[in-house]
């Protein structure tokens, strides 16, 4: 776990929650303006950063270990982008009295059928080893910074620090299942952030909203998978208006 800081006086802790293939540290810009709300710390989940890269590779086994966390840093709010808002919502789900609210980014609950095949034939496509940090960034674009964070130098260049066969295998669990259960068990304060050009499954965002109630849902113009980097100030102004309310 990462400690990024924050003001303790609050009484509240917020804890960051990266997507696949990310790490805590991909969080930093949003952690800076959090501090202000509380004490913000980061999660390397299985598989990715340095976290241990051992199974089970299951939402459950994730949501276990985001709780082993939340008892030591008490109930806390949870913010997960993609993959990280899934685990936010199975934390809450199965552990609601250590969890105060979640903000989810771009993450859908039912795309059964989708295959493991779309995301190795992504990852694969990319130019690994990354001649550079700067060719890192001119590769992904808007979304450069966040992907710097994503990898390390090894002697012929940059490589993803994570493991791409746990990555497979956590895709193909998406795949196989759906979530609607999960979310129709949360209780707690629920805002939805979904880029206007998500490539989750259409609608289903929304739908979060409807089965829970008081959820809040945002479409942010312009962003993709990525509104928390690519629109930071239209995220930024939707979390810490949540934050507010809460």
């Amino acid at each position: 776990m990462i400690h990024f800081g924050g003001e303790p006086d609050t009484g509240v802790s917020v804890l960051l929650l990266h997507g696949l293939m990310g790490r805590a540290r991909t969080w930093w810009p949003v952690a800076q303006w959090l501090k202000p709300y509380g004490c913000v710390h980061g999660l390397d989940a299985r598989g990715h950063g340095r976290a241990p890269k051992t199974g089970p590779w299951t939402t459950e086994q994730f949501a276990s270990d985001v709780a082993e966390v939340l008892a030591e840093l008490g109930p806390s709010v949870l913010i997960g982008h993609s993959m990280g808002g899934l685990h936010a919502w199975a934390t809450a789900a199965e552990y609601p009295e250590l969890v105060r609210a979640v903000v989810s980014e771009d993450f859908a609950p039912d795309q059964r059928g989708r295959t493991v095949e779309t995301w190795r034939g992504h990852f694969e496509s990319w130019p690994v080893p990354f001649e550079s940090l700067a060719h890192v960034r001119a590769f992904f674009g808007t979304a450069g910074d966040y992907f710097t964070e994503c990898v390390e130098e090894r002697e012929d260049g940059y490589h993803l620090i994570a493991d791409l066969e746990a990555l497979y295998e956590i895709a193909a669990e998406w795949g196989r299942r759906d979530y609607w259960s999960t979310v129709e068990a949360i209780r707690c304060p629920l805002l939805l952030v979904e880029g206007e050009h998500t490539a989750m499954p259409a609608g289903q965002q929304a739908e979060v909203a409807a089965r829970v109630p008081g959820a809040r849902h945002l479409v942010v113009p312009g962003s993709a998978h990525l509104p928390h980097a690519e629109a930071p100030r239209v995220y930024r102004g939707a979390v810490e208006a949540f934050l507010a309310g809460l």
